[in-house]
């Protein structure tokens, strides 16, 4: 169970709740730099996020037979990342995933922004269209970070898209602020093995957390109980 860039598992706690009342065994792992204060986040990369994720899939492997990795948003890319490396992963569930690789003007953008001195910009937190629902995100962005995802993480990560084999579970909102709703798209046209697709249509990025969130539950739950088995 995997939560977003300058998120925490706090945004995944429905969704976990639901398969642990199912019967299943849930790992939920705080990545590195992640539900503290940004200046912690300053200095983590992709690498480090990846550890954490790869670790607390090697905790839930040793106590389960089959594995189900769920991922929001960066956390998709982390779950896909996992599903690529460990092709005996049973199926992934990914909601509005960080998919594309950015083109090299974006890149080249934040870099200026870095070298200029520049280290933190705007939250990206908390975008949830219910208005009673607020995620405990950080209040800036980390741009090195940020950098680091889209360098060390959804570049190499596009081309394994194509290879991969698990069942996938890909839940997209249309209006996404965040993540655009086209990475949905570019991951359901280039992923190699079989998808099932869900619209959340009354949710922004943080679905998990929206008006959405029990067609989330719900639709986890039922698809965990079909790759299970």
């Amino acid at each position: 169970m995997l939560h977003g860039f300058t998120g925490n598992p706090g945004s995944m706690r429905g969704v976990a709740e639901a398969l642990a009342a199912a019967g299943y065994h849930v790992e939920m792992p705080l990545l590195p730099g992640h539900g503290t204060i940004v200046d912690d986040m300053v200095p983590t990369r992709w690498a480090d996020w990846a550890g954490g994720a790869e670790a607390a899939y090697a905790t839930l492997a040793a106590r389960v037979q089959k594995v189900l990795i769920v991922g929001l948003s960066m956390g998709g890319a982390l779950a896909l990342r996992l599903g690529a490396d460990h092709p005996e992963v049973a199926g992934l569930v990914c909601i509005n995933p960080a998919t594309v690789p950015q083109p090299q003007e974006v890149l080249d953008m934040v870099q200026g922004m870095i070298d200029g001195g520049t280290e933190l910009m705007a939250a990206i937190g908390s975008d949830i269209a219910d208005p009673e629902a607020l995620e405990s995100a950080y209040d800036a962005t980390p741009l090195a970070a940020l950098l680091s995802m889209m360098v060390d993480g959804l570049t190499p990560l596009a081309p394994a898209y194509p290879g991969m084999r698990q069942p996938l579970l890909l839940l997209n909102s249309p209006q996404d602020h965040v993540v655009e709703p086209a990475a949905a798209e570019f991951l359901a046209s280039t992923y190699g093995g079989p998808i099932e697709r869900v619209s959340l249509d009354r949710s922004y990025h943080v679905a998990t957390q929206d008006y959405d969130k029990e067609l989330i539950f719900e639709s986890t739950v039922a698809f965990a109980q079909r790759v299970l088995v």
